[in-house]
């Protein structure tokens, strides 16, 4: 099965296991959702991850995190699409419910939250907005 959007399947599998409340969840691997998933466990977002291989594929296991049995994530949107590229500038990054989430940026220093972007004064790709 090919997957057009492989962030907005990550994203979309983290929202699925986070609403019926999975301790972990795994999904194929690829640089990009690796360190879409580090963003995510420094902001505080998930307990952590790992990366397994199995049988010649790599697969990424997340440790979902929850407060009081709810999930720490209470969403996440996948804002650049493939067919709307949605790009920012440095001094206009988005804020996210006024800074009680994060965007995170695809910058050409990596994947970064828009407040580490804001202050290296690097624009990029919007990704995705978690709150």
């Amino acid at each position: 099965m090919t997957i057009n959007d492989p962030i907005a399947d990550a994203l979309t599998r983290i929202r699925n296991a986070n609403m019926v409340k999975h301790e972990t969840v795994s999904m194929p691997a690829s640089n990009l959702k690796e360190e879409l998933v580090k963003v995510l466990k420094e902001e505080g977002y998930v307990e952590g991850y790992v990366v397994e291989e199995k049988d010649g594929f790599k697969n990424i296991v997340v440790t979902l995190k929850y407060n009081n049995g709810q999930g720490v994530i209470t969403g996440l949107q996948r804002i650049s699409k493939p067919g709307l590229r949605v790009y920012s500038k440095a001094k206009n990054m988005p804020r996210v419910f006024d800074g009680m989430g994060i965007a995170v940026i695809s910058t050409s220093k990596g994947l970064m939250t828009e407040k580490a972007a804001r202050a290296n004064k690097l624009g990029g790709e919007v990704l995705c907005y978690v709150w």
